[in-house]
């Protein structure tokens, strides 16, 4: 089974639950999506990556394996464009293995055999150039639900731009609550966009954030701090 490829790589999680963790990274090339934020544009076209097979993928990965490293992220692009790719690479591993994904696929994220931990991103209305589908958060909920249903550990990454309105941001969250199946476990990460020098007034704004969702889910903020490590 061959995918496209844009890197292969070792470094620390920047962000989200497991943040300042070795990881190892398999970045796909694709993406159904075009967010305005996006921070690794070259990841959105297939045509940006090399066709590799799971084979030459795992063999990368070994080499790459380290004492203190304990999983594998698959990243993109959206990696569950490549459910079977990810199910015959991990079968090959007994490290975690970790999906970032924008969620608007459910039926592919169904299909990838052993996952032990989901990153998956809500998407606002600001992340999008045009009018907002609503078909995306419809299908975030549908893979929330899914994976809470299969006892995955799954949490929630929101980036807030310097332009995002708190009010349409509290009816997502709002949105979010009252369409989830069990929130009791569902944390809310709270991800300011990178560079923060574009920001004016952060400090205030992050606080009103957090309190917004503080009313319906356990929250956190995070930067990316390997933005702020300057690695990749």
């Amino acid at each position: 089974m061959k995918a496209p490829i844009i890197e292969i790589f070792s470094s620390f999680q920047g962000e989200g639950l497991l943040i300042g963790e070795r990881q190892i990274f398999v970045r796909f090339a694709g993406c159904n999506l075009n967010c305005n934020y996006c921070d690794t544009n070259d990841s959105k076209f297939t045509e940006s990556g090399k066709t590799m097979t799971s084979g030459e993928v795992s063999k990368i990965v070994k080499k790459l394996i380290t004492p203190d490293c304990k999983s594998i992220s698959f990243t993109g692009g959206e990696p569950s464009l490549y459910p079977e790719f990810i199910s015959e690479v991990s079968q090959n591993f007994d490290l975690n293995i970790m999906l970032e994904t924008n969620g608007t696929l459910p039926e592919n994220i169904n299909l990838i055999e052993r996952l032990d931990m989901v990153s998956l991103d809500i998407k606002l209305p600001e992340h999008f150039d045009g009018e907002f589908d609503e078909s995306i958060f419809q299908n975030e909920i549908k893979s929330l639900n899914l994976l809470i249903a299969k006892s995955i550990n799954v949490y929630c990454k929101v980036v807030i731009l310097p332009s995002t309105k708190i009010k349409s941001f509290k009816e997502v969250v709002e949105k979010l609550s009252q369409n989830i199946s069990n929130k009791s476990n569902l944390k809310i990460i709270i991800q300011p966009s990178s560079p923060l020098g574009e920001w004016k007034d952060i400090n205030s704004k992050l606080f009103e954030f957090s309190e917004v969702v503080g009313q319906y889910f356990d929250v956190s903020t995070i930067p990316q701090i390997h933005k702020i490590l300057d690695i990749e």
